[in-house]
């Protein structure tokens, strides 16, 4: 007996590039049957009118603070409701616990809502080990401790390795080169660029330049938010030029024009907020006791800057139409949510992400078809982080499921209430669990802990 049968649905097979009709049966955490299947099941989910795919992977997101949030889940149950059955945690070298913290705290909490990838970031191991400054250049032993680390971290569960080289301008590119090549052979790695805007192509071109260097499975991390300020295209050109030379290179980009980070980062020294404020790119304040007030006056943003934690601010730096040249791009690029939260607040795209792309891209602008908007939220980031199984709706690939009414799947989540679920999933399928059904949370602890290298 099956333990879940997804009847009269179009499943995506990615082998023909097409939504094919059929059911598909599951068993013990893996498809066990495609096409027609008549094997009774414990479940049955009525499909008819709705698309059965792979589930989504969010390839760069930024996980739970069990250390500062408690052991409670809040990104990772926004992930579940949007379809995302796998996400990729610690990017931007922003690791916020060590593998072990996290890997234990998900066991002891019985599951997690999606499976977790962890990346060891590297701006953490720079300060904590190394005790580095953000604009402190490393010396040769502090690069090799650092280095030591990535790889011990990697031993223990991580996937890969994150940078984040805005938040901490010290880091040199000869340095990165340096503790990549360091690790194991093909290692992912991750970059949030050096800057952006006027400096975006001197940043894109640098990224290529490592990623050339190391081997490694090089993600340009967030492209939307480092070039859609008037350089997407020029971007665009490089990044699609350098990937059909070096297929390991690639990027991600979410479908929102503003960006979010913490209002106390080097990324808002100096004179920026005089410079966003020409620019008429408004500030809103994410977090914090100043939560969903957008900031005028240079005297208050000095003053929210210096709260601790540092809350975090959302920015509507990007042009919208540069956004969808992102997306929409054909030769290469991934959807990802780069999702952060503090306290249960941030930016949308941590809860609508992947239906705005299917909204949006897809049905609304037709910037998208079906299909390579699928490939681009599932098969493509599942592939990239080597998570073979979870490529396919195929018998033997792992019951990482989605099932939503393409004519009715909506991101709800707005700057203005960034918590609303989305809505049109008809059912999410975590390891051969049902984990969401009608839009609605049925299990919470689907999910697991996974290294994949």
């Amino acid at each position: 007996m099956l333990d879940i049968l997804i009847k009269n649905g179009r499943y995506a097979d990615f082998d023909r590039g097409a939504l094919v009709y059929g059911d598909v049966g599951v068993r013990d955490g893996t498809i066990a049957a495609v096409g027609s299947v008549a094997e009774d099941a414990r479940r049955v989910v009525d499909a008819a009118g709705k698309i059965v795919t792979t589930g989504f992977v969010d390839i760069h997101m930024h996980e739970e603070n069990f250390a500062r949030e408690g052991d409670r889940y809040d990104i990772a149950l926004r992930m579940l409701r949007m379809g995302v059955t796998t996400a990729v945690a610690g990017n931007c070298g922003g690791q916020s616990q060590s593998v072990a913290e996290f890997r234990n705290c998900i066991e002891r909490l019985g599951g997690a809502p999606c499976n977790y990838l962890l990346l060891v970031g590297y701006n953490r191991a720079r300060r904590l080990l190394a005790g580095l400054g953000e604009h402190e250049r490393a010396s040769e032993a502090q690069i090799d401790l650092c280095a030591a680390h990535l790889a011990s971290e990697i031993e223990a569960g991580a996937s890969g390795i994150s940078f984040g080289v805005e938040y901490d301008p010290g880091i040199e590119e000869e340095e990165i080169i340096r503790v990549i090549a360091a690790q194991r052979p093909g290692v992912f790695a991750s970059m949030h660029y050096r800057d952006e805007g006027e400096a975006a192509i001197a940043s894109v071109e640098e990224m290529i330049r490592i990623a050339k260097a190391t081997g490694a499975r090089f993600q340009i991390s967030h492209l939307s938010s480092c070039a859609a300020m008037g350089q997407m295209e020029e971007a665009l050109r490089l990044i699609n030029r350098a990937n059909e030379e070096n297929p390991l290179l690639d990027y991600d980009t979410y479908p929102y024009n503003a960006f979010c980070t913490h209002i106390g980062s080097v990324t808002f020294d100096g004179d920026r907020f005089e410079r966003l404020k020409a620019a008429n790119a408004p500030i809103l304040i994410a977090s914090g006791a100043h939560a969903g007030k957008i900031v005028e006056d240079r005297a208050l943003f000095d003053q929210i800057r210096a709260e601790k934690p540092s809350p975090l601010a959302v920015v509507f730096e990007m042009r919208e139409n540069e956004i969808g040249m992102a997306v929409a791009n054909r030769e290469c690029g991934m959807v990802a949510s780069d999702g952060v939260l503090m306290g249960g607040l941030g930016h949308p795209r941590a809860a609508g992400t992947f239906p705005r792309i299917l909204a949006k891209y897809v049905r609304e602008e037709n910037a998208l078809s079906m299909m390579c908007a699928l490939k681009k939220m599932s098969v493509a980031p599942a592939g990239r982080m080597n998570l073979v199984k979870k490529t396919r709706v195929a018998p033997g690939y792992d019951a990482d499921l989605v099932v939503f009414d393409p004519h009715a799947v909506q991101d709800r989540a707005t700057f203005e209430q960034p918590n609303l679920p989305p809505a049109g999933f008809g059912a999410v399928i975590v390891n051969g669990r049902l984990a969401i059904m009608d839009d609605e949370v049925v299990d919470a602890r689907a999910g697991r802990f996974i290294q994949s290298l």
